[in-house]
């Protein structure tokens, strides 16, 4: 499978973009990067979910690069690619133990997509030299199947986005019309890999610890889907939302985000300048309530 995708990277179809680009000779995608990794940043993260971030933080690793363009991206300097610092796959993997010798829960693998080879490698190399935390891969969902299942075994807990349920919303928001269908079947293979949570407590049970005593909601393996609630969509959201029921019921996470925030170069889409309101959020929050979502 590692040569399958050193062979995709000649000509990489890594991502539903299927740019074909010869990345090992200098070439970019449409993810903005060649062969190499580039980083932007790695540290401590405390705001992530609370069974991600815990008490010590998750160890987060910016890569550059990304295969959306959503319009509203908080971090879109990393994303275009005009930020980050290129290593090599050994000084990845030193990132990782580094991170870990920091007391992080986990390694928190952030817009991963376009370094699944690269990310292979540095995770069973730092496993060989004492890595131990769990690796979280924090996508946003617009992801090729095959490359998703090469990551088994490397990858325990699965931090995706499900952003659009709609076509439309999909291609004037992130320029990516078929993310509906490209999100599903990537969510799918993550459930596939990781099919109920697991958390600190359990894995302690046979040690007489008791579970409030032992940081307990750090989630060791499974799936979280995230939603951010943008403006003006809360239709399109509840219906993400009755899907996730309808298909995984509580096998999984839901995380219901609200901390949208406009930034300047939203100005072009002014439905989208506003917060969602605190009224609008609790109306969502309640339709998954009514669906039957115990864990959000």
């Amino acid at each position: 499978m590692q040569e399958e995708l050193q062979t995709m990277l000649k000509e990489c179809h890594l991502c539903p973009r299927n740019c074909g680009v010869d990345r090992l000779a200098g070439q970019k995608g449409f993810c903005g990067v060649d062969a190499g990794i580039m980083v932007a940043r790695a540290a401590l993260h405390m705001w992530e979910e609370p069974c991600i971030s815990g008490t010590n933080g998750s160890g987060a690793v910016f890569f550059s690069g990304c295969t959306l363009r959503c319009v509203y991206c908080q971090n879109y300097h990393i994303a275009n690619s005009e930020v980050g610092k290129t290593v090599s796959v050994e000084r990845l993997s030193e990132i990782f133990l580094e991170l870990q010798e920091q007391g992080a829960n986990n390694i928190n693998l952030v817009t991963p997509g376009q370094y699944v080879p690269h990310i292979i490698r540095a995770v069973e190399q730092a496993r060989r030299q004492g890595l131990a935390v769990p690796i979280v891969y924090n996508t946003g969902s617009y992801e090729n199947v095959d490359t998703i299942k090469a990551l088994e075994g490397i990858v325990d807990i699965y931090l995706p986005d499900f952003k659009y349920m709609d076509p439309f919303l999909a291609a004037k928001y992130s320029h990516a019309p078929d993310y509906p269908q490209t999100a599903k079947a990537a969510i799918a293979e993550m459930v596939r890999q990781q099919p109920r949570p697991v958390f600190a407590w359990e894995e302690k049970r046979g040690e007489d610890v008791p579970k409030e005593a032992c940081e307990g909601a750090v989630m060791k393996r499974g799936v979280i889907v995230r939603q951010l609630l943008l403006p003006g969509c809360l239709k399109d959201a509840r219906n993400i939302v009755r899907y996730l029921y309808e298909t995984y019921q509580n096998k999984i996470y839901v995380s219901l985000m609200s901390q949208y925030t406009p930034l300047e170069h939203v100005r072009d889409y002014p439905e989208l300048a506003h917060r969602v309101s605190r009224r609008t959020y609790d109306r969502y929050v309640d339709a998954a309530i009514a669906l039957g979502i115990t864990q959000a």
